[in-house]
């Protein structure tokens, strides 16, 4: 566990604030960590400052010689006239860098539908960005520094980063540290959590789903503000502990006080009262393609043959690669379109509204501040616990304090501008509500706000996202469009984005959906009948699993135990005694992954 680099008492001030105070910290080998805070609080400073790029007012950055740091940062330095090859692999000749795997992985997983010769001027923002990480990850280097690299990767490119980042460094050499507002992606890739808040970094064992936790537990004892933010993380916590098994096959905090903290805690959405408030507000029959098809340029099928039925409540999420067909199919959902072919019925008392990516909705009051646009309203819906909430309610659930409010909106930052045009989304009062990739320029906090903030919205939710936490925790149901010959299809994915990206992994198109499984998502239900139950345990099998899930609980224990005595010896040995330490990290790494499968295993029996 050699020392890479490491940070002494930095300290860096902005004009009207003090940014980090004081903050020393380090990096070694096998270190994958990730870094989380507020919008505005610090993380990508401290990036920078570690990566060289900015200098500390105070402290230094020291790196152990002949350590190589390479960072991503928000903006690329790719030079206008270079060619997408030569940024990515130099002057190297295609034999040379051809023969390397990891180039060759590097390239497949990015870039493979940007133009090889172009320039990077010709490229868009999504081609520039995914270039310059292919850039970045092509080259041999100690330590990683990643800021926002899930920008522009839709599902498929999220999950290849993961799976590189786990096989680059799993050999324990090398580290590196990101900052991103995928969590699904921190809780894949992480195995360290730093908060970044109020001039300070705070450390956390784990990734995502461990800091939520340890957030509750430290929350619970803090002031009055500090408690109603630890409310929000409880409710978190639940959703992650109770999720799908693909997101606690691999446990990464203590179940036992997981299941302590969450004992009280209901369910995050009351999807009867959802549903019964969504009727009465829409009636029954909201959406339903029959048929319906699109077509552009001169009879060319954009979409095909979707049969497809929303009812009050439903909570959709939708899939799809970049031209497959998503934002058709969302505008005959909402009727900014009309099908060329078959047809679209919508309730009469349908009123639709689409949080669109370009904040569009803001532009008519840009010079006006916060408190003069959100005047004209009094009441912006009624949540399923029967609340009426004010814009004044939402507005501080997302983070707005009294001094935003007279600010002016076009002096907000990217993340208060997206949460500002989703208050004034729900203040027109609709009951068809499309999310299109809502979770640009959001911090976790803001987003565990909003995701809370929908869970009481009585309506019908579509949700466009790439962010796969995000799909999973705010809908119930997952459908992807999937482009075809003919024009693209409309499929129901019961196994969620792991199917999805299962069907893209293996090149399978997507059969014209028939009426009896694209119409599963009716009111009230999850998607199309369950597979048959397995056969119910005997009485005896039922006690065989109770004494050995008692087992693996005292065993979890005891290794859990020789953890931590081990890093009481790490850092009381002696730091020149590298063949010692390296010993003793390799008898951790054994322990460490013993308590994993032992977690595997006891989540597995007790999920039976």
């Amino acid at each position: 566990m050699a020392h890479l680099l490491g940070a002494e008492q930095l300290r860096l001030k902005f004009p009207n604030r003090i940014v980090l105070d004081g903050v020393s910290l380090g990096l070694a080998d096998g270190d994958r960590v990730g870094l989380v805070g507020r919008n505005g609080d610090g993380k990508s400073s401290l990036m920078r400052l570690l990566a060289g790029r900015t200098e500390p007012d105070s402290g230094r950055v020291t790196v152990r010689r002949g350590v190589t740091v390479g960072m991503l940062d928000q903006t690329d330095a790719l030079l206008p006239d270079e060619t997408v090859g030569h940024a990515i692999v130099g002057d190297a000749e295609e034999h040379e860098w051809a023969r390397d795997p990891r180039i060759r992985d590097v390239i497949s997983g990015l870039v493979t539908d940007v133009p090889w010769d172009s320039p990077i001027a010709s490229l868009s923002g999504g081609q520039r960005r995914r270039t310059a990480l292919a850039a970045l990850l092509v080259r041999d280097l100690d330590v990683l520094l990643l800021d926002e690299p899930t920008n522009h990767l839709d599902v498929e490119g999220v999950t290849w980063l993961a799976e590189h980042l786990r096989a680059r460094f799993a050999g324990g050499q090398g580290a590196f540290a990101v900052v991103t507002h995928d969590r699904w992606f921190l809780d894949e890739v992480t195995t360290t959590t730093w908060e970044v808040h109020d001039g300070v970094v705070e450390p956390f064992e784990g990734g995502y789903a461990a800091y939520v936790l340890a957030r509750v537990e430290r929350d619970r004892q803090a002031s009055a503000i500090a408690a109603k933010r630890a409310n929000l993380m409880k409710k978190e916590l639940a959703w992650l502990r109770r999720g799908a098994p693909a997101r606690t096959s691999k446990p990464k905090f203590r179940i036992d006080a997981a299941n302590a903290l969450i004992a009280d805690e209901p369910p995050v959405r009351d999807t009867v009262a959802l549903t019964r408030m969504a009727t009465s507000r829409l009636g029954r029959d909201v959406v339903e393609l029959d048929a319906a098809g699109v077509a552009y340029d001169g009879g060319h099928d954009v979409l095909r043959d979707i049969t497809w039925h929303l009812g009050p409540g439903d909570r959709v999420g939708i899939l799809g690669g970049n031209g497959a067909g998503k934002s058709t199919l969302l505008g005959l959902v909402t009727g900014d379109l009309e099908p060329t072919s078959g047809r679209v019925k919508r309730g009469k008392t349908v009123k639709a509204a689409w949080l669109s990516q370009d904040l569009h909705e803001l532009t008519d009051v840009a010079n006006q501040r916060i408190t003069d646009v959100i005047a004209p309203y009094r009441v912006a819906f009624t949540s399923a616990s029967g609340d009426e909430l004010t814009p004044g309610q939402i507005l501080e659930r997302l983070g707005f304090t009294s001094a935003h409010l007279a600010t002016p909106v076009k002096d907000l930052s990217g993340g208060q501008k997206r949460r500002l045009q989703l208050v004034l989304v729900l203040l027109g009062e609709p009951n068809v509500l499309v999310l299109d990739e809502p979770t640009n320029d959001m911090d976790t906090d803001m987003l565990a706000a909003m995701e809370d903030l929908l869970d009481g919205w009585p309506g019908t939710l579509l949700v466009v996202s790439h962010d796969r936490y995000l799909l999973e925790r705010v809908t119930d149901d997952q459908y992807a469009v999937l482009p075809g010959t003919d024009g693209g299809t409309l499929r129901h994915l019961p196994g969620g984005v792991e199917e999805y990206l299962a069907l893209r992994a293996a090149g399978v198109g997507a059969p014209a959906p028939t009426a009896g499984r694209a119409a599963s998502t009716s009111a009230g239900s999850t998607g199309p009948a369950a597979a048959p139950a397995a056969p119910a345990a005997s009485g005896a099998e039922r006690h065989a699993a109770r004494k050995e899930l008692a087992s693996l609980e005292r065993r979890m224990e005891k290794r859990s135990a020789d953890a931590a005595k081990l890093h009481v010896t790490m850092a009381e040995h002696d730091p020149s005694d590298y063949p010692g330490l390296e010993k003793l990290a390799g008898q951790l790494r054994e322990i460490e992954a013993e308590v994993t499968e032992l977690e595997e295993r006891w989540m597995e029996l007790a999920s039976d």
